[in-house]
């Protein structure tokens, strides 16, 4: 199925192609390559909106995930009944918010970008990282997806979910 990559804002230049190989990469090694995702890019002004309008937080903020389906569990690929339900649903990139933090960390804009997506991606399978056992499940898949994708491309990358707990 496919993988629709959409840049709506025009504050930082992107690299799409490298962002889709590296989806395309993730797709596969979660075994959803047969599922659509739409991944939207946006400025801090719109994923402020839906920030605000979804989560009622105020504030841009790195990616927002809305899974198509709703009883999602951590490890287990939705039961599409249609063939119109084979949708995983849409990942909102705030580019200018990740490429900001990337100045500050100096870090690499495109590495955050890629590892950003995955962790959208992977809410769209259900994993969160709101209680710590939570965290460590989607850790452990961010990281098997990660390494999947540094083995294909000889990157480095690591789990976005990294920090997110004191160990």
């Amino acid at each position: 199925m496919s993988l629709l990559i959409r840049n709506l804002q025009h504050v930082v230049n992107l690299r799409r192609a490298l962002l889709r190989k590296n989806l395309e990469i993730s797709r596969s090694c979660l075994r959803v390559g047969n599922f659509d995702v739409g991944v939207i890019c946006i400025n801090d002004a719109k994923i402020r909106q839906l920030n605000k309008r979804y989560r009622e937080k105020d504030t841009a903020t790195d990616v927002l995930s809305f899974p198509f389906h709703e009883d999602l569990h951590p490890g287990f690929l939705p039961k599409p009944l249609f063939q119109d339900e084979y949708n995983l649903g849409d990942i909102y990139l705030g580019v200018e918010f990740i490429y900001r933090q990337c100045q500050q960390t100096q870090e690499d804009f495109h590495s955050v970008l890629t590892v950003t997506a995955v962790h959208g991606l992977c809410h769209l399978l259900g994993y969160t990282h709101d209680r710590l056992e939570d965290w460590r499940q989607m850790f452990e898949k961010e990281n098997e997806v990660l390494w999947a994708i540094n083995k294909a491309t000889g990157s480095a990358l690591k789990p976005l979910t990294t920090a997110h707990f004191d160990h």
